[in-house]
């Protein structure tokens, strides 16, 4: 690793918070050539742990080009699981999905003469993780500063300082703060954001149905919030699995959480339904509460947000981290860019590049989260009918359903190098 001395060379760019944005930020930015610290209080090794935090993600199409490039697909490609057909429907506080629904294709978003792909992917975040670590041990662009933690920093007109916990100083061109949605480093740099609760609590588990998903990924609203069933790979006996983020009022949320097995069993599988037999949630629940955070700005002297440090949205559309993704290569050519010019990487005029480049993007998928949950969340007769309506008929639109195939996908907007499955 690149071990130099406090402060006495700066690093290009030294990243606050090792998660799944900031352990793919340094391998970015460390892959092209930039020299970066990884800074992050917890041993690195324990997020990948099994019993970290229970969740997946969803990797989508041009997120997949980004981690094939930077060599990490090949380590998890086993246990992703292709997200080929979305199913989105209404539902009723029984669990029953309307008859009417939108049924989104893989094989649509197809150009002519194009091979179809997999929308995406679901993977546990502990293989994603554990794959960035193992690229990041053998990078020699990048410092793995941990345990630490940043008590104390300063951004001036050339570089930003930081003294660590444990004494030791590092100097960079550029800080990132990838901390997400309650990063210290926003609130220090006085960067406002709109920040709200939900109200809802996402329940997170596993569950074994009798029938194989196929492939196919479903979103029930039902009237507490969204029901998603995420396709996952085969268990190690061969049972069929569905990662399971269930969205419900925080008040119901914390009662659901304290009930015995039976009960709860009972509870899911209603809400889950009969359409792949008998089903059963396996292991423990995680909860996570939800709410929406989205900075006023993106930059700042010396400083730069990633990810949900940024923006944190509704998990509705499963489009969260794909955000941070695009934000990272956006990030990482601009600062490539710059360096090849010998230019300063945390130039002002530099970050405004990265900010412009993300801010409709970003701004379209707050406003589009936030809208659909408080549209679906509700059991309003008269919205209701509505939802159903509009559900049907887009579904009976072959090119609309190739475009929001495709916006999902990523395939859509001014693409970084990296999303195109190129180095920067």
């Amino acid at each position: 690793m690149d071990s130099r001395p406090s402060g006495s060379i700066p690093f290009d760019l030294a990243i606050v918070g090792a998660g799944l944005n900031g352990s793919l930020l340094a391998l970015a930015a460390g892959e092209a050539g930039l020299s970066t610290a990884l800074i992050d209080r917890v041993p690195l090794a324990t997020l990948a742990q099994p019993s970290f935090d229970g969740r997946t993600t969803a990797i989508s199409f041009t997120s997949q080009r980004l981690f094939a490039a930077l060599g990490v697909w090949d380590d998890v490609a086993s246990e992703a699981e292709p997200i080929r057909d979305i199913r989105i429907s209404d539902a009723g506080h029984d669990g029953r999905a309307s008859p009417l629904f939108l049924h989104f294709d893989h094989r649509e978003a197809a150009e002519d003469g194009e091979t179809a792909e997999p929308m995406g992917w679901i993977v546990e975040n502990r293989f994603l993780r554990a794959a960035l670590l193992r690229r990041l041990a053998t990078c020699p662009k990048v410092d793995l500063v941990s345990p630490d933690e940043v008590v104390e920093s300063e951004r001036g007109p050339d570089r930003a300082g930081l003294v660590l916990k444990s004494g030791r100083r590092l100097a960079a061109r550029l800080l990132a703060s990838a901390e997400g949605r309650l990063g210290s480093m926003r609130e220090e740099a006085g960067i406002g954001a709109r920040n709200w609760s939900y109200n809802q609590i996402a329940i997170v588990l596993v569950a074994h149905h009798a029938e194989p998903h196929r492939g196919v990924a479903q979103e029930k609203f039902l009237p507490s919030g969204p029901f998603a069933i995420l396709p996952m790979t085969d268990g190690p006996a061969g049972e069929h699995r569905s990662s399971i983020v269930w969205t419900e009022r925080s008040d119901l949320a914390r009662r659901l959480l304290e009930l015995d097995e039976p009960r709860f069993q009972a509870e899911f599988a209603r809400r889950f339904g009969d359409h792949l037999g008998p089903v059963a949630a396996v292991g423990p629940r995680w909860s996570y509460p939800l709410r929406l955070v989205h900075a006023e700005r993106y930059v700042d002297t010396r400083l730069v947000l990633v990810g949900d440090a940024a923006h944190g949205i509704h998990p509705i559309a499963g489009q969260g981290y794909n955000l941070g993704v695009r934000d990272i290569a956006a990030l990482v050519e601009v600062l490539i860019d710059a360096k090849r010019l010998g230019l300063d990487v945390g130039a002002p005029d530099t970050l405004e590049r990265y900010a412009q480049w993300r801010r409709a993007d970003n701004l379209t998928m707050v406003a589009a989260t936030d809208l659909l949950n408080r549209l679906f969340s509700n059991d309003i007769a008269p919205l209701r009918l509505a939802r159903d309506m509009g559900l049907a008929a887009v579904n009976r639109v072959p090119a609309l359903r190739k475009f929001f195939v495709r916006h999902a996908m990523g395939l859509v907007g001014d693409l970084p190098k990296l999303l195109q499955g190129e180095r920067p």
